[in-house]
Order: structure tokens, then C-alpha cells, then sequence
């Protein structure tokens, strides 16, 4: 599913016909706006059921070029990560 498909998705819902495809599209927005700006803050961001959004930071390490078997330097980086939440593993 995609973004658009997901904003169709919310339209359409029952419980939710009221919400016009640009209301839908502001809230979709909004929302990832909202979760990517905590986890750059360094904030965790937890939807009970569904999951946990949250920053880590990967350290610098050495690693190998696979076509040339060079060993390379891999600089360290912070990295946005999601934990899926018991209610969203049991539908799998």
C-alpha cells in the first residue's frame, strides 16, 4: 500500500465519512511530519498496538568492499528505527 492507496483507504472507512480525500491527505501528512521531527529531536514516539518509532545511533566500524575485498572505514550515523508492537506482531 502506498500513500495514496492509504489515503483512499481512509475515505473510504464507514466510521469516517466525513473526512474529504484533502483532510485525509493533511492528516496522513501531518502525522509523519509529526513522528519524523520527535525522532530527529531524539524523542521516542509509541503508538500502543501498533508500534514504537526511535533514533539509534550505529557506530563506526570497518567493513569490506565486496568487489575488491578492500577493507573500507564505515563512519558512524544515526538511523531512525521501528519496533513493531505485540498487538501489530500478532496479525502477522
Amino acid at each position: 500500500m502506498n500513500r495514496k492507496e492509504l489515503i483512499e483507504a481512509i475515505i473510504k472507512d464507514k466510521h469516517l465519512n466525513h473526512i474529504t480525500k484533502k483532510d485525509a491527505d493533511y492528516f496522513v501528512s501531518t502525522l509523519l511530519e509529526t513522528v519524523k521531527k520527535a525522532v530527529k529531536k531524539g524523542d521516542d514516539v509509541s503508538l500502543v498496538g501498533f508500534g514504537t518509532f526511535s533514533r539509534v545511533r550505529r557506530k563506526a566500524r570497518l567493513g569490506v568492499n565486496p568487489a575488491t575485498g578492500e577493507k573500507i572505514k564505515i563512519k558512524a550515523k544515526t538511523l531512525p528505527k521501528f519496533r513493531p508492537g505485540k498487538a501489530f506482531k500478532d496479525v502477522m
